[in-house]
């Protein structure tokens, strides 16, 4: 039976799996935690899972999905691939009519859990929803659209889980990885927002609306969270900042970013919002 709470341990530079000769030093694989919100993502969301399942794939994984009550068909393609609950496989792939398939050919456990909102409640709600469902030692966040590129996980895994030089990673879209050109007002607005942020809280981040944001479970129980709307990508950075012992790293992820008529849902107002919040988070978080 897999579990993906079990873990694998293996030797230091490249050596054998532990208890076999010549393995004297053992670390233990930490499992990857990976919170999915999800709302009208029809055309992506199978493509993301299967991609989840494929990067990393030393690492134990949970795969959290939230559906916060989608009208595309999201709904109803999620509740016929979980109709039992929560699956479990080492490798997920995609059947020709798009269904999910999960493997079990040996490696290191996947599996995903799916949670349906009753109503529209924003990503905040999703994202706080999933987060009370974690059981893994890292967590990440995962938009369920194909802007991100969970490659990217890589490095960021690299310093929390292996490194250990650090408890929080941002992916930053503006350290020059390959991203696609959209609007300038969106490129600006993010930069003033980061701007501000790094004045009140006395940081350097570049990218704090990132949907990439992985932290150990240990800083995730550390967080108040409340927002239900984007609000809540200002109010966890608020809280992390607030406490100089975390070591926060950030590091340069590509972005294949959507425009408005391909499925992008923030918006200008989400931007106004997110200036209220730094201030708020400030002198609340």
């Amino acid at each position: 039976m897999l579990d993906y709470k079990a873990g694998i341990a293996f030797g230091k530079l490249g050596q054998d799996v532990a208890g076999l000769p010549g393995s004297s030093e053992i670390e233990l694989v930490l499992v990857l935690s990976i919170v999915v919100p999800v709302y009208d993502e029809f055309h992506t969301i199978a493509a993301v899972l299967a991609k989840l399942s494929q990067v990393l794939p030393h690492v134990p994984k949970q795969i959290v999905v939230v559906d916060d009550c989608s009208k595309d068909g999201t709904r109803e393609w999620l509740r016929q691939n979980f109709p039992h609950g929560a699956r479990t496989g080492t490798r997920i792939t995609l059947k020709p009519d798009g269904a999910l398939e999960f493997a079990s050919t040996g490696g290191t456990a996947v599996t995903v859990q799916l949670i349906l909102h009753k109503a529209n409640k924003g990503k905040g709600a999703c994202l706080r929803t999933a987060f009370a469902a974690v059981n893994g030692d890292v967590v990440v966040i995962q938009d369920a659209d194909l802007e991100y590129d969970p490659n990217d996980w890589v490095a960021m895994y690299d310093l929390i889980a292996v490194r250990k030089v650090a408890d929080v990673v941002y992916g930053s879209r503006f350290y020059g990885r390959p991203h696609r050109s959209l609007l300038y007002h969106h490129y600006l607005g993010n930069r003033l927002l980061g701007a501000l942020f790094n004045i009140c809280f006395n940081q350097t981040l570049t990218d704090i609306e990132t949907c990439y944001k992985m932290m150990t479970s240990d800083v995730l129980r550390c967080l108040r969270l409340t927002a239900n709307d984007f609000g809540i990508e200002v109010e966890i950075s608020a809280q992390i900042a607030k406490r100089p012992e975390l070591r926060i790293y950030e590091l340069g992820i590509s972005y294949y970013g959507r425009t408005y008529a391909e499925g992008k849902k923030i918006n200008w107002t989400d931007g106004v919002k997110a200036l209220w919040y730094i201030l708020k988070y400030r002198f609340t978080a």
